[in-house]
């Protein structure tokens, strides 16, 4: 404890002994605050330890259970307890009958293929007999076949014609020709869309698209298809999308959103919304 001093005593000090005792003061506040601290810090942990929250100890108290041994105590519980029946746990589904024509509907759009499996009649005279068998009605079945990516190399010949006499003579006439998307460039519209599709609605780096088709044997460069990509979307893209730009900002208004704001001087009472 500290030494209790009067007002007597404190006025017969000089001014160097009243700083000393001050400063001694001040120092043992310093450390009773400290062990204080030290104190409140200690109380907290142990009603922490005391009354806090034990998840490892959950399972201890009636009606709860642990996050982690849950299964284990419910198949405890679940020991003796009987198998259900499936009958009673599975929902009972109404049995749809097959619909007829189906199969035939879903395959309609697909180009067809006829595989006729026959014998030779030669070989039926020899088993049956001359004259002695006739044909069933044929067994049909349907299969789908998938092919996967194929190439084509389109040529196209371009038939060119001049005039030899009358009043057209050595004039030219070229026939009509579908134009190419680009210049000198073996792309078509197929190609340009399978890369584009694979790109941006697959998702697929142009390295992995390049991986692919050589694996179906074209050996086309990741370089030449992100140049066709560009030159494609400037040429044909750009200027839909210039257009598209220009309609948007025939309007006033774009987009909006409804932010809040404060705002200090509008009439209006203190704390009313206010949105921009």
């Amino acid at each position: 404890m500290g030494t209790k001093y009067t007002v007597e005593q404190l006025n017969s000090y000089s001014r160097q002994e009243l700083i000393t005792l001050l400063l001694s003061q001040q120092e043992q506040m310093v450390k009773m605050n400290e062990n204080l601290e030290h104190l409140i810090e200690q109380v907290r942990i142990a009603n922490q330890q005391r009354f806090g929250r034990h998840t490892e100890k959950l399972s201890e108290l009636p009606g709860q259970l642990s996050f982690f041994n849950e299964a284990e105590q419910l198949s405890e519980s679940a020991e003796d307890s009987a198998e259900p029946d499936p009958d009673d746990v599975l929902p009972q589904k109404p049995k749809k009958k097959k619909q007829k024509g189906k199969r035939d509907a879903d395959l309609k759009d697909f180009p067809r293929e006829v595989h006729d499996h026959a014998i030779a009649a030669e070989e039926l005279d020899k088993l049956f007999g001359a004259g002695s068998w006739r044909e069933m009605p044929v067994e049909e079945c349907k299969r789908l076949r998938y092919e996967p990516a194929s190439w084509t190399v389109e040529e196209h010949r371009t038939h060119v014609y001049v005039g030899t006499g009358g009043d057209h003579q050595d004039e030219f006439i070229r026939a009509d020709r579908r134009k190419d998307l680009l210049r000198n460039s073996i792309l078509t519209p197929s190609l340009a869309a399978a890369i584009m599709n694979a790109k941006y609605v697959n998702a697929l780096p142009i390295n992995r698209i390049e991986q692919e088709f050589s694996r179906n044997g074209l050996n086309l460069s990741k370089q030449v298809m992100a140049g066709w990509v560009i030159k494609c979307s400037e040429r044909y893209f750009r200027p839909l999308y210039d257009l598209m730009k220009e309609k948007l900002f025939e309007f006033p208004v774009n987009q909006s959103d409804e932010s809040p704001v404060e705002v200090i001087k509008d009439g209006r009472p203190a704390g009313s919304q206010s949105y921009m």
